[in-house]
């Protein structure tokens, strides 16, 4: 286990690409800025989604600063290894909008680590010691590249495949960094397989207070019961698609919200979209068509004032928006 970080920012704070701020207001606790193919911009620039720096953040400063006017002054960025992080077109947006942008660290994959790592390490075609806690603690304590901006949560997965040999490395990396730095732990998770008690079970194992975990993803399931089973380890429930109607519609997600609400668990989930302002890895258009919810106003627009024709009262809208992602995001002593 890495050693506690030192020079990772003072407890009490919320790390955010234009630096520490106390309170992050409301925030959206999954979205993503850019999802990027590096090898494919390298080698055909040409390609009809195209990337020119200053014109995708333009762009995306626009859609924020729209947010902005709808209410939100946080997003978290979940953009890691895998998903094309590219922090310096982050801190471009970060300069031209007011709204607050926590970035991440961690490994994004579902099966096998990227080589890099996979062929190091404990178990791998040339072994050696497994360096990934070591790569997060400084992305936390140090800054991203040579940004130096510093990541605010750690993000890891593990999909339909469950806790593959790869994921379960990142897993626990994410644990070790966690606890040497302070900073949260955010999840991808399999919601039809009940894949956040698996995730849970290991976390636990290296040590981490779950209740400084958020499962991602929680809010494609209705099943109640698993739901209740991950707040009782802990846990923040992250209802985190809205939008994305094909894994689950806008009426089974406000439902299950509403429902939570009503038995007291407010204080225990955290609402998103897993949104994009850029990707290059669908196509836009179809991607308007078939997901006509899937942007950043859903929430605001939609999603939040049908919560409040279901009973859902303003206390419990300013838990899951505000003060939950608070609680989350404010960086507590390492242990």
């Amino acid at each position: 286990m890495p050693e506690r970080a030192a020079g990772t920012g003072s407890t009490g704070s919320v790390e955010t690409v234009a630096g520490p701020v106390r309170d992050p207001g409301a925030t959206l606790m999954h979205e993503h800025i850019f999802g990027l193919s590096p090898e494919i911009l390298w080698n055909w620039p040409d390609i009809p989604e195209g990337w020119d720096l200053e014109l995708r953040a333009r762009e995306a400063a626009d859609k924020l600063t729209e947010l902005k006017g709808h209410g939100i002054d946080t997003i978290v960025d979940l953009t890691v290894i895998g998903l094309g992080r590219y922090v310096p077109a982050v801190q471009r947006v970060a300069e031209l909008t007011e709204v607050n942008i926590v970035v991440a660290t961690g490994i994004y994959t579902y099966d096998a680590l990227p080589p890099y790592f996979g062929n190091r390490g404990p178990g791998s075609l040339f072994g050696g010691p497994d360096r990934l806690a070591e790569f997060f603690v400084r992305d936390i304590a140090e800054g991203i590249g040579d940004t130096g901006v510093k990541a605010g949560i750690l993000k890891c997965a593990s999909d339909h495949l469950g806790m593959t040999a790869g994921c379960e490395r990142v897993f626990r990396a994410a644990a070790q960094a966690h606890r040497a730095t302070g900073v949260p732990i955010t999840t991808h998770s399999h919601s039809a397989s009940r894949g956040g008690l698996e995730q849970q079970k290991l976390l636990a194992s290296e040590g981490v207070d779950l209740s400084r975990v958020v499962i991602g993803h929680a809010g494609d399931s209705t099943d109640l019961t698993y739901l209740e089973e991950l707040i009782a380890n802990g846990s923040y429930l992250g209802m985190d698609r809205f939008g994305i109607n094909t894994i689950s519609p806008f009426e089974d997600r406000v439902a299950t919200v509403a429902a939570l609400c009503e038995r007291g668990h407010a204080g225990r989930m955290v609402l998103s979209h897993d949104s994009y302002c850029f990707n290059d890895r669908f196509d836009h258009e179809v991607v308007r068509r078939r997901h006509p919810d899937y942007h950043l106003l859903h929430i605001s627009r939609d999603v939040l004032p049908e919560l409040r024709r279901r009973g859902v009262t303003e206390e419990q809208i300013h838990r899951m928006l505000v003060a939950n992602p608070r609680d989350i995001l404010t960086r507590r002593e390492p242990y």
